[in-house]
């Protein structure tokens, strides 16, 4: 039989590969950054609350109550934000809307992996700047003539952070292109840059209401940005998919930030479990980087991660293990109770004995 013709016209593209998803409930998970506590009660209530009948109605195609809580939050207006099924399609948006240019865009070559494979989809052509030894992101290396700039704070999956200093100079070092500052993990850092979105209207920040709101099952993520900007991000959006959020995923995430006083005691619950993790974690010769999210990137003096998540693996602890050139001897943990690193430190100390 001869090749078909169509064959020819299939896209081929390597998809982001997340966290293993276990097959039982008796796995300990710390493998795809989520929270180990549940969302606030408010959220509980309003889950409750619901009936089946309303499920047979359209969601508010522009998540309008939500655009307003989260905008009275952080001291902005309803036109500076926008809301997205997750800060993936938050992402994927703003590159679709705004790196239309071409030259590249740049972002570390050690980074969330996601952003290849927008940048493969949607034929945008990108550079990688290498960070140093230590993982850090060197701010001369974005001073070059580019159609864009994507830049995770904290970094994914090196777990370190920047601070105001840096934005500030990489934004006024940008001023022609658009800056994604990506603050999937921000609320367990030290700085958050949203405020300079007043400051500067080519500044788009994005965050997640999964990882420190525990809301990862109801996929809610934003941006921030000038009204100009979110403008266009909204055009993409209605372009393909005008409903992005279900009424559901609205409501509770309404009700999460209501709750500020849960959020901020869960935030330093995961923060105290996270530094007393990695301080154990040093004790059994593992280099630990100071983290700034809600997980641990670490690398032992003498067995080879691949080794080690393979003996958590078989002892029910899933840990994320990159097979990637420069990482592929460390592990990204995610922070769990107090009780399941507590369990994982006791399985590390048996293999590093």
């Amino acid at each position: 039989m001869s090749e078909k013709l169509w064959r020819k016209n299939l896209i081929n593209i390597e998809p982001y590969v997340a966290g293993e998803q276990p097959k039982n409930d008796k796995i300990i998970k710390l493998n795809a950054n989520e929270n180990p506590y549940p969302p606030s009660p408010k959220v509980k209530a309003i889950l409750e609350g619901k009936t089946i009948a309303e499920l047979r109605k359209y969601p508010s195609a522009d998540a309008s109550v939500l655009r307003a809580a989260l905008a009275e939050r952080v001291g902005l207006k309803s036109e500076n934000v926008f809301c997205g099924n997750g800060s993936d399609d938050v992402l994927a948006t703003a590159f679709r809307a705004f790196f239309n240019s071409d030259k590249p865009i740049l972002y570390p070559d050690i980074t969330y992996s996601f952003y290849p494979v927008w940048c493969e989809l949607l034929k945008i052509p990108y550079k990688t700047k290498s960070v140093d030894d230590d993982f850090v992101i060197n701010i001369e290396d974005f001073k070059e003539p580019n159609g864009g700039v994507v830049i995770p704070n904290p970094n994914a999956p090196t777990s370190l952070g920047v601070g105001e200093k840096f934005i500030r100079e990489l934004l006024e070092n940008n001023q022609d292109s658009i800056v994604i500052i990506d603050e999937a993990y921000a609320d367990f850092g030290r700085y958050s840059c949203v405020e300079l979105v007043k400051e500067y209207d080519n500044l788009v920040v994005t965050q997640t209401f999964s990882k420190s709101r525990s809301l990862a099952g109801m996929r809610v993520g934003m941006a921030f940005a000038s009204a100009e900007l979110i403008s266009y991000m909204q055009a993409v959006k209605d372009s393909y998919n005008s409903y992005p959020l279900d009424q559901i995923a609205i409501e509770t995430a309404v009700a999460s930030l209501s709750d500020e006083d849960y959020f901020k005691a869960t935030v330093e619950k995961v923060k105290a479990t996270r530094d007393r993790t990695a301080e154990k974690m040093r004790e059994l010769g593992f280099n630990v980087l100071d983290s700034e999210t809600n997980f641990l990137f670490a690398q032992h003096e003498k067995i080879s991660a691949k080794e080690i998540f393979t003996y958590l693996r078989e002892n029910g602890i899933f840990v994320r293990y990159f097979n990637k050139p420069r990482i592929d001897n460390f592990l990204r943990i995610t922070i769990g109770t107090d009780e399941e690193m507590e369990l994982m430190l006791e399985k590390l100390s048996e293999i590093c004995k």
